[in-house]
């Protein structure tokens, strides 16, 4: 049964089987809710249901994205409810989940439309917490848009488990004590590819950035830049800023064949990669040489999704990846596996991040024995876990970051199939993937204890 509540669709999924008060300093966001005087809003045990909100792209230049983190969700509230093979229930470490729901309640949950936009998915996110009644909200793609409510979530007192979002500034300057990410950033997109493009394609290099003209854009450019500058010396010819679902950027790759760039990088995802790619190599970038070398292209940020839209003109394109369907890890075979079997092909990355956040906001839930948001975020806070995909991985209690490994991939040059469009070079270490949260590009985020 569906029921359409002023854009958000309500499902209900069949039955299977410490309060911590905020201290922050300037700049504060913080701002206190009943929560911290012992009851808190949307209270399952009150209320008699657990629901669970999903807001995702579901059109828009993310919405290839979206869907998929649908997918993912979806499967990680049949597995708490004790339906299907459990997936990554078998393999996580420690697991405190029963196949029972949460906290013995059968899980519930509703969608949203964010439509790659930060106002309409506020609106959604609230619409989830007023009307429905939501005890954790999740989702994202765009990083303004998990920035966006990320914010509204902290003014609420509701968690929010970040979904896809690679900007610096979502657990940076814009960080939230109600707001947990487990996707990787572009700082440590930048300090994984670094050696790898060093060695692939030497130093002196003069770069040409197109970069999507908001907040994870403005964050992936900054980062590579600044990360191949210092060793490398790559230089910045130009930066030009493209808007999210442009569509066609033959006009913004014009001016790159006389600009002396040597080297393309595109700050673009989703669909908006797979339109500027393509259209860089019918220009025929890639056959061209400048300054003596062989002109090149780069992608910090690729996903399943967009290699399979981008077809062949993927191979041999160098990019980083929060995690990747052919891991032999157990996690990562068993969250293949039940993906698999329900939807027929292999996750993307932002299904598999999904899913985890999905499975460690319960598991913390379990481990506080209360819905209570102030003791569910204690229990997240400095949590560490394994058997989700990544290997030995932290909940970082300063910023809310998860430390764990990354990948470098390339674009297969001889893909058995459409989801064979990626192979992985290297699996980066959580130690070399590891930061100072209030330095650099972390700097001027809200600090709690």
């Amino acid at each position: 049964m569906t029921d359409k509540t002023q854009g958000v669709s309500r499902r209900t999924v069949l039955k299977g089987t410490a309060a911590s008060a905020a201290a922050i300093a300037v700049p504060s966001f913080y701002i206190p809710t009943a929560s911290a005087a012992g009851s808190f809003r949307n209270d399952p045990k009150a209320s008699g249901k657990c629901v669970l909100g999903f807001n995702v792209p579901q059109s828009g230049a993310y919405a290839d994205e979206g869907a998929d983190e649908l997918r993912a969700f979806k499967l990680a509230v049949k597995h708490l409810n004790g339906e299907g093979d459990g997936g990554m229930m078998n393999t996580m470490k420690p697991m405190n989940l029963k196949g029972n729901g949460i906290l013995g309640m059968k899980v519930e949950y509703v969608t949203g439309d964010t439509q790659t936009k930060s106002d309409a998915a506020r609106a959604s996110a609230k619409r989830m917490i007023e009307k429905d009644g939501v005890i954790m909200f999740s989702g994202g793609s765009s990083s303004g848009v998990a920035i966006a409510v990320q914010a509204l979530a902290e003014e609420m007192g509701t968690i929010f488990m970040a979904g896809l979002t690679h900007s610096n500034d979502t657990t940076g300057k814009d960080r939230r004590r109600h707001g947990f990410r487990h996707m990787f950033n572009c700082h440590q997109s930048a300090l994984a590819l670094r050696p790898v493009l060093d060695n692939a394609y030497g130093k002196d290099r003069q770069v040409y950035h197109l970069t999507a003209d908001y907040s994870w854009g403005w964050s992936q450019q900054d980062s590579i830049e600044k990360g191949m500058a210092a060793e490398s010396n790559w230089q910045t010819v130009a930066n030009v800023k493209t808007p999210v679902g442009a569509g066609d950027f033959s006009q913004y790759i014009t001016p790159i064949l006389n600009s002396g760039a040597d080297t393309l990088v595109l700050n673009h995802y989703g669909g908006d990669m797979v339109n500027s790619l393509t259209q860089a190599i019918q220009f025929g970038l890639k056959d061209k040489q400048v300054n003596g070398k062989d002109f090149q292209i780069i992608v910090p940020l690729f996903s399943r999704l967009m290699a399979k839209g981008a077809g062949d003109n993927m191979k041999g394109i160098l990019g980083s990846t929060n995690w990747n369907w052919k891991l032999t890890d157990e996690g990562s075979k068993a969250f293949v596996k039940s993906f698999g079997q329900e939807y027929g092909f292999p996750p993307s990355q932002a299904a598999h991040t999904c899913y985890v956040q999905t499975m460690l906001y319960a598991d913390a839930v379990e481990r506080a024995g209360t819905f209570d948001p102030q003791a569910v975020i204690a229990a997240l806070e400095d949590h560490e876990f394994d058997g989700m995909g990544n290997g030995a991985s932290l909940y970082r209690k300063a910023d809310h970051q998860v430390m764990k490994n990354g990948l470098v991939v390339r674009g297969n040059m001889n893909p058995t199939s459409d989801f064979d469009r990626l192979e992985v070079l290297d699996v980066v270490s959580r130690e070399k993937l590891t930061y100072d949260p209030n330095e650099g590009p972390f700097a001027g985020g809200a600090q709690w204890s």
